[in-house]
């Protein structure tokens, strides 16, 4: 389990100038790796700790955060084709990523894609488009005044497409996709072409379009390997829940599964557990309980669980308990324990710290 430590690397003259850090997490290690990358190299072309990677968690201000992908960049050159294609090919269900980790909990591409847009994942947001035939998300880079790296901006993209595929278990082909000035060789231009089924264009901003039926296709990935973090036996305590469980053990159950993607409006659990509002309600009166109270303690229960095993920010925690914002988790938080997230984690460490001393 990650630690409760996490490591700021932002100078202090930096701190003024970009108020929001980004996560690296200590899986980039891995996928770096298996693409093929020397992971100490790249550290050092970026001028970061050797041990960087090493670490649980470890959170960068925009320039230094723009600074290690160019240092990837340089450090992947082109030997083995695209870089972009190179990690997408490689890419896990096994690692850990809270971006990841919720948009494969979601119903379809059209869920994980809302969810992707509510999470700020790096200096770079998602803008998204519904139509009744496409869904096109557009990449939003946050500070103007810093030129995002071609290897974050592409890969941002292929991820999307990626995630589709792994997800579905379907060959999902984009309807477009293009980045300004792609400026690309004949070689890399036939890789990418082959690679997304459609050439990639010169647009004004990164952007990938899907067909609407692709993006209503469900995921296929409930039970993959990301639950590992979490808690290890959770998800198979959950699957070995027999028919004769209580109402409240199983809405439980469906919870933790809704929560990472955000659909935990009571219709919405209501139809995963197979039963209308009406009788959910009856039994959980009947149970001495309610929905609101089962979700406020199965959220109040896995936020202790993020604070004590792992260096996952508050809006992080948030994102994967299902809020909208940050800000929420913690007034929710403050009305559960009657204390901050912050004041719980310090205390718990401490704690730690203690015991280990007297051991």
């Amino acid at each position: 389990m990650p630690s409760a430590r996490t490591d700021d690397l932002t100078a202090p003259s930096d701190r003024l100038a970009h108020t929001s850090t980004f996560s690296v997490w200590s899986s980039w290690r891995v996928m770096l790796q298996d693409a093929g990358v020397n992971g100490a190299n790249v550290l050092r072309r970026a001028k970061l700790p050797d041990d960087l990677f090493a670490r649980e968690s470890v959170r960068l201000d925009s320039a230094t955060y723009f600074r290690l992908w160019d240092a990837i960049n340089e450090e992947a050159g082109n030997a083995g084709g695209p870089a972009p294609l190179r990690f997408a090919q490689k890419m896990s269900t096994d690692w850990f990523n809270p971006e990841l980790f919720v948009a494969l909990c979601s119903e379809d591409l059209n869920g994980a894609l809302d969810r992707l847009a509510k999470y700020k994942s790096g200096p770079v947001a998602l803008r998204l488009e519904h139509t009744p035939r496409s869904t096109t998300a557009a990449l939003e880079f946050l500070d103007p005044g810093l030129t995002p790296p071609r290897l974050l901006m592409v890969f941002k993209l292929v991820f999307l497409v990626q995630l589709a595929r792994m997800a579905t278990r379907s060959p999902v082909n984009p309807l477009r996709v293009g980045w300004p000035s792609p400026n690309l060789s004949i070689r890399d231009a036939d890789a990418y072409a082959s690679w997304f089924s459609v050439p990639v264009e010169d647009l004004p901003i990164p952007a990938v379009v899907f067909a609407a039926e692709d993006t209503q296709r469900p995921f296929l990935t409930a039970n993959h390997g990301m639950w590992k973090f979490f808690e290890p036996g959770l998800r198979q305590r959950l699957s070995d829940l027999k028919k004769h469980a209580s109402t409240i053990e199983r809405l439980r159950s469906a919870l933790i599964e809704a929560l990472p993607a955000g659909e935990v409006s009571m219709p919405a659990v209501c139809k995963k557990l197979g039963v209308s509002v009406r009788t959910l309600q009856r039994r959980l009166q009947d149970e001495g309980s309610s929905f609101q109270q089962t979700l406020d303690a199965v959220r109040k229960s896995l936020a202790h669980h993020y604070l004590y095993n792992s260096s996952l920010s508050n809006t992080e925690i948030a994102f994967l308990l299902g809020y909208e914002a940050s800000n929420s988790f913690v007034r929710a938080f403050q009305a559960w324990t009657g204390s901050t997230p912050q004041a719980v984690r310090l205390a718990h460490s401490n704690a730690g710290g203690e015991a280990s001393g007297q051991t």
